[in-house]
Order: structure tokens, then sequence, then C-alpha cells
């Protein structure tokens, strides 16, 4: 099988560079187009895929087409390629807010799946949402394992990719604040700016591994208080300040504003 991958900025480079170092995917049998010259040069050297500055050649014998595009260049290549599209291709889009129908108004006899992944595909540990019209389909499950290269994907509904926006999206920037505010406190500590940062993200590395086989996060909040503790008095202090109300009144209030935003 062979894939296509329209775009290779900053996400697309993050899927090839996964794709091309899973076993889903021979580098050969990776196409990847992009309007610039330097992105194709880093790209193919760094992976060792095929590149092209032509959306039409490259999609020729690809089963799946990715498209890692700016929304406001969608409909522009949606109209360069449509006329020259198989029945038995598969689009793959990563344009936020725009839905499965949406685009099949362009493409209507293709199968298009969406996929969303975070800006953490960089390090290769993004948070991923695939959705389909059927998530049933076993080409979703395809795409849950191509996205699975660069972290960890899951299928959702349709409906819930909002909501996955915010959790899994602007949920990093939430989350990242709330690091900058333990680094800062490690600083009036003490700490130097770098030391306290390290320390910190480390901490987090550690603290999301001790949940990520479902132990209720609670349970390891427990493990780390004892009575008349350090720990247990600054939770307390955080959240006479309110901050889980703080952090759920700030994931629900993105969550309005997204709502409020045309599309799925």
């Amino acid at each position: 099988m062979k894939v296509t991958v329209i775009g290779s900025g900053n996400l697309g480079k993050s899927i090839i560079s996964g794709l091309a170092s899973s076993d889903l995917f021979d580098p050969k049998n990776i196409m990847v187009a992009d309007a610039s010259p330097e992105n194709l040069e880093i790209i193919k050297e760094q992976a060792g895929v095929s590149v092209t500055a032509n959306n039409v050649e490259a999609i020729k014998d690809s089963k799946w087409i990715i498209l890692c595009i700016q929304p406001r260049i969608l409909k522009v290549v949606l109209e360069e390629i449509k006329g020259h599209l198989k029945e038995d291709q598969v689009l793959i889009s990563t344009v936020t807010g725009v839905t499965t129908e949406e685009i099949n108004e362009y493409v209507p006899n293709n199968k298009v799946i969406r996929a969303m992944p975070n800006t953490a595909a960089v390090k290769q540990q993004s948070m991923s949402f695939i959705c389909a019209e059927n998530n049933d389909d076993e080409d979703v499950e395809f795409v849950r394992k191509m996205f699975g290269t660069i972290g960890k994907a899951i299928i959702i509904e349709q409906r819930l990719m909002k909501p996955a926006t915010v959790l899994g999206a602007s949920g990093t920037a939430f989350f990242l604040r709330f690091l900058r505010a333990l680094t800062q406190g490690g600083v009036q500590m003490g700490f130097h700016p770098h030391e306290a940062q390290e320390i910190v993200a480390q901490v987090a590395i550690g603290a999301a591994s001790l949940i990520e086989d479902g132990t209720q996060a609670e349970v390891e909040v427990d493990n780390v208080t004892t009575p008349q503790g350090c720990t247990i008095e600054g939770l307390n202090a955080m959240e006479h300040n309110g901050l889980s109300s703080a952090v759920i009144q700030g994931v629900m209030a993105a969550y309005d504003k997204i709502s409020n935003i045309n599309g799925q």
C-alpha cells in the first residue's frame, strides 16, 4: 500500500516521520506533496520518502491521502484533486473544524476519515482522535494505527470532536501553564529556572505514567500525601484558592467558545 501526505509543515513532518519509522509503510511507498521545495528537501533527507510539488501526481497510486493543510486552502486542494480521485482512495483530514460531510460535498464518492492530533506529534507523543461516518469500518481502525505511530490514538464519535479539541489540544496549553506555575514556585524556593523546569517536566512525565494503566488519579494523589504533611498542606491551599474549579471553568469556557463556531 502507498500513502500520500499533502502538506509537510510541523504536523505533516511528524506524521511522515512516524509512518516512515513504523511497520505500516515502507518509506519508498510514502509520497509527500508540498509547495515548499525547502520542506520537501528536508523531509526527503530525514525520512527517505518520495516528494513532489504536484498534488495530482502525488495521489496517483496511493490508497491513503492525508490532508495536513490549513483550513484556508482546503477547498483549493480539494478542487485540484477531486477530478483525479479513484473511488477506492480514502481521504484522511487533519483540518480543524471541518466535518466529513463538508469534505464529501467536494468528493462525494470517496471515504473521508478525520484525524485530530495535537502539537506533541513533533515528539511522537500526540493524543490523536479518529472518527468517520461509520467508525466500525476497518479503514478507520487502520487510520488509528497510522496515527498511533506519533503517539496514542483513539476512535471517537464525530460529535465528540469539539470536546476532544478542548481536552486533547487546548489541554496541552492548560497543562503547560500549570507546569509554568510549578516552575515559578520552584524558582521562588531557590532553584534556577532551568533546573526547576527540568524537575517539573520529569515530574509531569512520571505522574502521567502512574495513571496510564487506568489507575484513578486520586489514588496516586493519596499515595503521595501523608497525615499533616507538606503535600496535603499544599493541595488544600490550592483547593482553597479554587484550583479544581478554575481548571473546570477554563475547560468549559474553551468548550463554550468552540461550540459557537460552525462545524464539528
